[in-house]
């Protein structure tokens, strides 16, 4: 299975599998939000759309193309082909600088990077039917509020995933008691009393749960009892760098 990434210039922005590391994340004692696995494969289920510049964009907040600027740290030639203030109401557009082409069935979902946090300013996330489209999309965001914002050369401004979109339709919810569950209720509950246990040893000072400082039942793929462990569990993602042909 391929993406194709069709450059629509010859100095696109660069792409790269995405990566876990965040500023937020990397600020706490002992990197604690790192520990938390669902957080870790969200960062790095996609690919990152790197900015080529240091940009700079304030808005006033006013309803007008023209209360957004943007102010390069450098001059940059065709600066309108990178980012732009296309639409009003305080929304900056983004080109991501590609036309992407997927399977049949499969579309891009573009939004901002996951659990990546700029204040002022919001991600707006689409999803784009990207087996038949000839021609790019666009990156969206929307100020929350009158002010400036920054993006740094190699930050990320666009993250693209892929999803098997037309199989949704098919999806039916269904609510259900873990009651009609005896072997899904018994690990939970198995599951809580441990959890319980373990948090109110930590909330002592246990010197054995304060080395241990958390629980790795699902880091692992494991259930706190014997039984078998899951068909398949990934806690790391290994996403292939774009490939020149």
């Amino acid at each position: 299975m391929e993406l194709l990434c069709y450059p629509m210039n010859n100095r696109p922005p660069e792409i790269v599998p995405g990566r876990a590391q965040r500023r937020w994340m990397d600020n706490f004692s002992n990197r604690h939000p790192y520990k938390c696995l669902p957080l870790t494969m969200a960062n790095t289920t996609g690919w990152e759309i790197l900015s080529p510049w240091d940009v700079t964009i304030e808005w006033t907040g006013g309803p007008h193309q023209e209360d957004i600027t943007f102010r390069f740290d450098r001059p940059v030639p065709d600066q309108d082909q990178f980012v732009t203030s296309h639409f009003t109401q305080g929304v900056v557009t983004f080109h991501p600088g590609y036309m992407f082409r997927t399977p049949p069935g499969w579309a891009v979902w573009a939004s901002g990077p996951p659990n990546h946090v700029k204040d002022g300013i919001q991600p707006l996330t689409g999803l784009v039917e990207t087996d038949w489209l000839p021609f790019p999309f666009t990156m969206n965001w929307i100020f929350t509020r009158p002010g400036r914002v920054k993006w740094e050369r190699g930050e990320p401004f666009c993250f693209i995933t892929l999803m098997e979109h037309r199989r949704m339709d098919q999806v039916q919810p269904v609510q259900r008691s873990l009651t009609q569950e005896p072997e899904l209720l018994h690990q939970f509950e198995t599951w809580n009393r441990e959890r319980t246990g373990f948090n109110r040893r930590l909330m002592a000072g246990d010197p054995d749960t304060m080395r241990e400082a958390w629980q790795r039942f699902y880091f692992k793929g494991e259930i706190p009892e014997e039984g078998p462990a899951p068909a398949e569990h990934v806690n790391k993602r290994r996403l292939k760098p774009i490939r020149f042909t």
